[in-house]
């Protein structure tokens, strides 16, 4: 399934392959890599609630500015896990963890096949990377928050994740 248009990107329309996920749908699986070069699936990242903070790349300034700042609120919300997923290489997410302290979030990489940005609806067909996106996730599997942010290099709604958790 193609989205043409659901996303832009400097202002120019991009198309996003997979379905729009909403708020009570179910979290959908997918198979990503870790650090350690291990698969991850949906099952593999726990049973409470998760935050999946998805960004093109952690070497641009806003996927920097939102890894930090989930890294931060990760402080306030105990018991809940929070990944960031890119198409960077486990290689450059473990880098960047290292370098800027990044240390209460895990990564997990997508770059194998684009399973998480299929299913969940946020790989830019024109550029094999993500869009930005939120998907907070309860323990039942089901989706309580998701933002589809509409221009790739603007920032979440920080705040309405954060407020989504707690509730």
């Amino acid at each position: 399934m193609e989205r043409p248009g659901a996303t832009t990107l400097r202002g120019n329309p991009m198309t996003l392959i997979g379905p729009e996920l909403k708020v009570g749908d179910n979290a959908p699986d997918f198979s990503v890599t870790d650090g350690s070069l291990k698969e991850v699936t949906l099952a593999g990242t726990g049973a409470g609630t998760r935050i999946f903070s998805v960004v093109p790349s952690l070497d641009t300034p806003v996927c920097d500015a939102q890894t930090k700042r989930f890294n931060e609120e990760s402080v306030q919300l105990p018991g809940v896990e929070i990944y960031t997923v890119s198409m960077d290489l486990p290689f450059a997410q473990k880098r960047f963890c290292n370098s800027f302290a990044v240390d209460h979030i895990k990564m997990l990489s997508d770059h194998k096949d684009g399973s998480f940005g299929q299913a969940y609806g946020t790989l830019i067909k024109e550029l094999r990377i993500h869009s930005r996106a939120i998907f907070v996730v309860g323990p039942d599997n089901k989706i309580k928050y998701v933002e589809y942010v509409p221009e790739v290099g603007s920032h979440p709604n920080y705040e309405a994740v954060v407020a989504a958790v707690k509730s």
